[in-house]
């Protein structure tokens, strides 16, 4: 059986003021997902990123992500 291919998603996780995690995948803006554990978003943001490839078709190109920083200001 032959595992499909798989590739790795920048994901951006906060915590909420009402004390959930939130994520969200640079790459696939309007990708996000919510959980109360970090275990549990894991979980969440991998369905979450499947479900939204799924939904964008096969024509999508999938940016990549040259670097991720934080700035003063």
């Amino acid at each position: 059986m032959l595992k499909a291919k798989t590739r790795p998603f920048t994901v951006a996780i906060e915590r909420g003021e009402d004390g959930y995690y939130v994520a969200s995948v640079v790459e696939l803006p309007g990708c996000h997902t919510q959980a109360k554990t970090l275990r549990e978003l894991d979980r969440r943001v991998k369905e979450a990123i499947e479900l939204n490839l799924e939904a964008r078709g096969d024509g999508f190109t999938i940016p990549e992500v040259v670097a991720v920083k934080k700035v003063n200001v």
